[in-house]
């Protein structure tokens, strides 16, 4: 019994690690977005600003690594030992609804999944100032919406969590 109070507890704290590295990955796409908007001021003061702006490409690359490094131990975690857990211990409702928060994580990853794409194709040579701005905003807003869904989702998952731990450390 411990020992899934222990899982729960860690699983918990991994919540609130993960939202904050969402919102660093944001965060820079904004601090880029708004190195766009700037450069629309400057453009005529500013040439090869393309260039420079994909200079800082690697730097959102490394924190969607981290992000979807931490995220995905997380998931399985969740999906192995948690999901074994709730069932060893017999609540038929926990498991239940610990299913139907697991079947988030596939979207979620394929988001992630995206989001590379989304940045090799930034990465690549020959993109005019036009399209390379649009993308970039919708490379924003995309990362936005992913971070609302993955905050929904832990918001969900950390509620059964509380809910779980309680049950099975009264129970």
């Amino acid at each position: 019994m411990e020992d899934i109070i222990a899982l729960i507890d860690e699983l918990l704290k991994e919540h609130q690690q993960i939202l904050q590295n969402i919102k660093t990955l944001e965060q820079a796409t904004d601090d880029l977005g708004a190195a766009l908007k700037l450069e629309e001021v400057k453009q005529t003061l500013m040439p090869g600003r393309l260039e420079q702006q994909q200079q800082d490409l690697p730097k959102l690359e490394e924190i969607l690594a981290a992000l979807e490094l931490r995220l995905q131990g997380h998931f399985n975690r969740e999906e192995t030992g948690l999901l074994t857990a709730f069932e060893r211990h017999g609540n038929r409702m926990l498991a239940s609804a610990l299913n139907t928060l697991l079947l988030e994580h596939q979207p979620l990853r394929q988001r992630l999944n995206n989001l590379k794409v989304e940045i090799a194709e930034l990465e690549s040579a020959g993109l005019s100032q036009e399209v390379w701005d649009g993308k970039v905003w919708g490379l924003r807003a995309y990362i936005t919406h992913t971070r609302k869904l993955l905050e929904e989702h832990a918001h969900s998952e950390y509620s059964l969590l509380e809910r779980a731990r309680e049950e099975i450390a009264g129970g």
